[in-house]
């Protein structure tokens, strides 16, 4: 199986999620289940439907969380030498050409990926176009309005 990219920052995420999951929401949902189940006949009970439903989201988030972990790499870019290149993980300043706006993006794993948060998944055509590429370097991004081209003007590792 191959692994997926994930950031320090979307590990330590899923982490604390499924900690969460697993020592306060699975409790409550037990005792809900238990505290539902004495109110009597099942079938007509909509606390214990409710919280077996519950249950089940909660079960399958943790799977989940659990699957994405076991299949991830976890890539600390600032133990990877600063040489200028996009690599994943990198936070890269692009200088759009045309409009001279400068735009950040920290390349990340897709589940970790907002774009409004300025991260971008990895496998995104602006993460395509710019991974291997060197700061000075320009790059031209067919993006759904047309090409844009963007000079790299940063690459940092933080």
């Amino acid at each position: 199986m191959k692994k997926v990219p994930m950031t320090m920052e979307g590990e330590a995420r899923l982490r604390e999620e499924l900690n969460h999951l697993k020592t306060v929401v699975r409790p409550r949902v037990i005792a809900d289940i238990a505290e539902a189940r004495e109110h009597g006949d099942l079938k007509e009970n909509a606390e214990y439907h409710a919280a077996r439903e519950e249950q089940g989201f909660c079960e399958g988030r943790i799977s989940e969380i659990e699957g994405k972990l076991s299949d991830s790499q976890v890539i600390d870019v600032k133990s990877i030498p600063h040489t200028g290149k996009v690599i994943f993980g990198t936070t890269v300043t692009l200088f759009n050409v045309d409009t001279e706006e400068t735009v950040t993006y920290k390349i990340v794993g897709d589940d970790e990926s907002d774009v409004k948060a300025k991260k971008i998944s990895y496998a995104s055509p602006i993460a395509k176009a710019i991974i291997g590429k060197m700061e000075g370097d320009e790059v031209a991004i067919q993006i759904p309005a047309g090409e844009v081209v963007y000079e790299i003007e940063t690459v940092e590792h933080i």
